[in-house]
């Protein structure tokens, strides 16, 4: 299943809730010829939404032979509308924007609406509308603004919807995707873990042949992954490198070097660069620009310690999914820049990168490495940011204010632990530069305050704060202020994902 992206913010959900229904879709730019999609033979296509009007003279391209191809097309939102002026029909502005959940009214659910109630809710973001469809279609639905809410032409096998079936807003987007899915596009739904890992190490042996690959690893999730992938596909020709560079969490070199070091032998390469990563990032407090220092450190780090080892023409990263929208796409806004995906350098010396897990979802890594028989405290590790805790110090860096975000952290994750809360997605501490007045001993303090940031989250594209028992925090938050010198204050983030993000920087 290829998803076209015109631009939606969260296509990626849309390729999200495909592969729950164990089929297999990947996104590409909306702009791809029909040509080009004769030649990757996909079973179906899904237009995404998007911010434009059809009318727009700066509309995203698109070519409309793709309507031709005689395969199932499912038009979301802005793809509906783009359906509907493609083929003949008419698009106009509303009488009044839908945003929000609104109420469907199913007229005839054909195969696409087939189960749905018929009245129920549905998730809106439109001011255009489809207002007449194309000759062959037929109208399934409707809502007070929408006359046009569904429609679908069953010869064709055309259909859309104006709403986002892909979001947990419409609740019965789930069995309409499945419609779509099995009873239009005909899909079968044998996607599993086990097919991506044979696809992924035919691909890498293919793409390696016999050159030597250096992974870099963190210790995370991801990281520990595609060691495991590249070492399955490729064996001997694997070195995996560990830089420590300053802005780990308490105790993690030595907890990395213990997991790894076994499994790996000579293979596995500790350096430790903390020093010239702390010179590097002295007196910077631009978050875009750590990001970027920090991946063009990361680089010439491993290019000049692997000019020990011998001549390594390929690079090996953790880049999920989220790292690549989140740095920006064709259509898609960057909203931060992963140091992994836009903070490398140009020039480095490197042929080649390898990013095997760049099309899949956190969750879907962590089925891949229990499938490749990681142990279970490494792939239920929570996710950890390639720049460290240099992103959690809102500010320039320092030894002294990496101390004390790294001790607030440690006490998080002990008290976590202790109270045996095992529902977080991530759970950190961060801290700000920013000094508040206080009182300790009988006297006055003016110092840091740290923010405690718990999310949970099944993505990591959209998170909600954790609603954590109030006896708890207070006694982290004690704990923190007692425990952890330079530190008075400690408040606690209750913003979800979006309009924030996880983290801080």
């Amino acid at each position: 299943m290829l998803v076209l992206d015109f631009g939606a913010q969260y296509v990626q959900l849309i390729v999200r809730r495909i592969r729950e229904h164990n089929v297999y879709a990947e996104i590409v730019p909306c702009s791809i010829s029909a040509e080009r999609l004769r030649e990757l033979q996909p079973t179906a296509l899904v237009l995404s939404g998007g911010p434009s009007s059809v009318y727009d003279e700066d509309a995203p391209d698109y070519d409309p032979a793709i309507f031709d191809l005689g395969i199932p097309v499912l038009g979301i939102c802005y793809g509906c509308q783009l359906m509907a002026h493609a083929l003949g029909g008419k698009v106009g502005p509303g009488d009044q924007r839908e945003y929000g959940r609104t109420e469907l009214h199913v007229l005839r659910p054909g195969k696409l609406l087939a189960g749905v109630l018929e009245h129920t809710t549905c998730w809106m973001s439109h001011g255009d509308r489809v207002e007449a469809v194309p000759e062959g279609f037929e109208v399934l639905a409707r809502t007070e603004h929408s006359p046009i809410a569904a429609m679908a032409d069953p010869e064709r096998r055309l259909c859309g919807v104006q709403f986002h079936p892909e979001v947990q807003h419409t609740p019965e987007g789930h069995l309409i995707l499945r419609n779509f899915l099995y009873e239009i596009a005909g899909c079968t739904g044998t996607w599993r873990t086990e097919s991506f890992i044979q696809q992924a190490v035919a691909e890498i042996r293919e793409q390696v042949g016999d050159e030597r690959v250096l992974c870099t690893l963190s210790g995370g999730v991801d990281s520990s992954v595609v060691a495991m992938l590249l070492d399955r596909a490729i064996g001997d020709q694997l070195t995996c490198m560990f830089i420590d560079h300053g802005l780990l969490r308490k105790n993690e070199a030595d907890e990395v070097c213990a997991t790894f070091k076994p499994r790996l032998g000579e293979r596995f390469v500790f350096v430790d660069a903390s020093d010239h990563f702390l010179e590097r990032l002295a007196d910077v407090d631009d978050p875009e620009q750590k990001r970027r220092i920090i991946g063009e450190t990361f680089i010439r780090t491993f290019e000049r310690e692997s000019a020990k080892l011998g001549d390594f023409k390929f690079i090996a990263h953790g880049t999920l999914y989220p790292d690549v929208i989140e740095s920006g796409g064709d259509e898609t806004a960057t909203i931060k820049t992963h140091h992994n995906v836009g903070g490398l350098p140009n020039d480095m010396t490197f042929v080649k990168n390898i990013e095997p897990l760049r099309s899949l979802f956190k969750d879907e890594v962590r089925q891949v490495g229990l499938k490749l028989g990681l142990p279970e405290s490494v792939v239920w590790r929570q996710p950890f940011p390639g720049p460290g805790l240099a992103v959690r110090i809102v500010g320039s860096v320092t030894r002294e204010r990496l101390e004390m975000v790294r001790e607030a952290d440690a006490i998080l994750r002990e008290e976590i632990e202790e109270a045996g809360i095992d529902w977080l997605a991530q759970w950190f501490a961060v801290l700000a530069t920013m000094r508040s007045v206080g009182v300790m001993g009988d006297g006055r303090t003016y110092e840091h305050p740290v923010i405690l940031r718990c999310v949970t989250t099944d993505d990591f594209m959209t998170a909600d704060w954790a609603d954590l028992p109030h006896e708890l925090l207070g006694r982290i938050s004690n704990r923190i202020v007692n425990e952890v010198r330079g530190v008075n204050r400690v408040v606690y983030d209750i913003t979800s994902k979006p309009p924030g993000t996880i983290e801080w920087e």
